[in-house]
Parts: C-alpha cells; structure tokens; sequence
C-alpha cells in the first residue's frame, strides 16, 4: 500500500472519529457530518472503537482476521445513502424505494446492497475496470 493510500484511509477514519468526537461533546455538526452521524448511531458496536481513535486509525482490518471493517462497513452504508439520493446510478432510487417497502429496515436493506456493492466493486478491480453499473443495478434488483 502507497503513503498516499495509507493517508487517504487516515483522514477517512479520522473523519469518522471527529464527528463522533463532535457529537459525544455537543458541538453542532454539518451536513454531512450528520448524515455520518446516522450511520454511527445505527452501528453501536463500533461507539466504542470510535472513542480510541489513534491505535485504530492505522488498524488493518484483514478477512483472515475474521473482522469487518468498521470504517469499510459505515463507509459503504454512506455510499448507498449517496447513490439513492443522487440516483446516481441511474434508477437506483426507484430499485431502493420499490424494495423499501418490502424490508424490514432501511437499515437492513443497505446491507443486502452492499453486498451487491461490494461484489461490483471487487470485480471491477479484478478486471481493472470500472465498476459495471447495469449488472449492480442487477444485482439489487434480485434482492428479495
């Protein structure tokens, strides 16, 4: 991994912890801080990983470990959020919406989602492509 890389993830993960930071001591929050915020209150496992910042800044978060990754998790639930609300791609918030009313959670749906998300995105550095968007739209579209 690149100095560039390691950065990048650094300022990701601390832009978790800061808003977490900012909530716990009741400063007032931006935007996108609060759409951050949301995914944070949704995922009280990770309070407290949140609070010691510093030793899970730089933290590898490996599948051999057995461990998902926090910052990877709530990162991918704020790309959904994103993705419905700009409908970017296109009809996506219309595949959400209709699924919507069918799940138990929106919550819980984000994470059907990822799954297709995550797949996409895999593949597409499998091949050194860019993300397929008709075959995740596809693959949302089969989630029951």
């Amino acid at each position: 991994m690149t100095e560039g890389m390691i950065q990048d993830r650094e300022s990701s993960r601390r832009f978790f912890v800061q808003v977490w930071r900012k909530f716990t001591s009741g400063q007032p929050l931006e935007l996108l801080e609060e759409l951050v915020l949301g995914v944070i209150q949704e995922h009280p496992e990770y309070h407290a990983l949140l609070d010691h910042d510093e030793e899970k800044l730089l933290q590898e978060f490996t599948s051999d470990m057995g461990a998902t990754n926090p910052f990877l998790h709530m990162g991918m639930h704020i790309a959904i959020r994103e993705q419905v609300h700009t409908n970017r791609p296109a009809g996506i918030r219309k595949i959400y919406q209709d699924l919507a009313g069918k799940s138990v959670s929106g919550h819980d749906l984000e994470h059907r989602i990822m799954e297709c998300l995550g797949e996409t995105l895999w593949t597409a550095q499998r091949n050194n492509t860019l993300p397929d968007e008709a075959a995740y739209l596809e693959c949302i579209k089969r989630i029951s």
